[in-house]
């Protein structure tokens, strides 16, 4: 009878072990993905990258006018630092002058599609032809263009995946300086740098046009470098080989 009660305790214990480790799994699948971009089940936005490195990404959403987008030029120049743009097709073509500069000064040129529409409201061809037309575009130019934002920051799983089977990493961003409801420079700056997310890898919205945006740029740019960060383009903040993904979007190095 004693053998078979510890024969039964031993059952019991390796059951509740099993339980166990199947509860934390089921617990970490929640907070990690296994593989790439997809993250329980659901496909996410690069937004922000964990790096050990003090850096951040500057990112601008330029689809409208030029009047700002060459002095928002002058002043990366002037303060040493490098940014990602995110055009549309039809802006691109329409300022030629304005995309040299942007691939001379060494800047990354990524793409809001073909003129800023919603696309995932768009079927899965659809949404295809404008990253292909965007792609064809950046080729004309001698760009090789591997980043696309989503037009409003709005996406699903189909334009994930269909960005990624055209060779584009789709990145959103973690820090919104808000810059497009004209609060004013101060605002814009204390918006990014008092975010909960401002730190190593994160990526900063901002809008090249804004009414803001220009004023605040240079102060921006020296408070986040007086905080001991580099401030580099998204291409070489990324991570490009074995990744996941947390459920904010966070790019973590290897697999789990």
């Amino acid at each position: 009878m004693h053998v078979w009660k510890e024969k039964g305790r031993k059952v019991f214990l390796s059951l509740m072990a099993f339980a166990f480790l199947l509860v934390g799994g089921i617990w970490y699948a929640k907070e990690y993905t296994t593989v790439g971009n997809s993250v329980n089940g659901r496909e996410m936005p690069v937004c922000s990258v964990e790096t050990e490195e003090k850096e951040m990404a500057l990112t601008f959403e330029t689809a409208w006018g030029e009047e700002r987008t060459g002095d928002i030029l002058d002043l990366l120049k002037k303060e040493g630092a490098r940014a990602t743009f995110f055009v549309t097709e039809s802006w691109m073509r329409n300022h030629p002058e304005l995309i040299a500069r942007m691939k001379e000064e060494g800047h990354d040129i990524g793409t809001l599609g073909v003129s800023h529409e919603d696309l995932s409201q768009k079927t899965g061809e659809e949404q295809r032809s404008e990253l292909r037309e965007a792609k064809k575009a950046a080729h004309e130019y001698g760009i090789s263009m591997e980043f696309f934002r989503p037009p409003y920051g709005n996406y699903n799983d189909s334009l994930i995946r269909t960005a990624w089977e055209e060779g584009f990493y789709t990145v959103r961003w973690s820090v919104d300086s808000m810059d497009w409801k004209n609060y004013g420079p101060e605002s814009l700056i204390q918006t990014v740098t008092k975010s909960k997310e401002f730190g190593s890898g994160a990526i900063v919205r901002l809008n090249s046009e804004a009414e803001d945006t220009k004023g605040a740029l240079k102060e921006l740019i020296r408070m986040i470098q007086k905080k001991g960060y580099h401030l580099v383009p998204v291409s070489e903040l990324i991570h490009r080989g074995k990744y996941h993904m947390d459920v904010n979007g966070r790019q973590i190095p290897g697999l789990t």
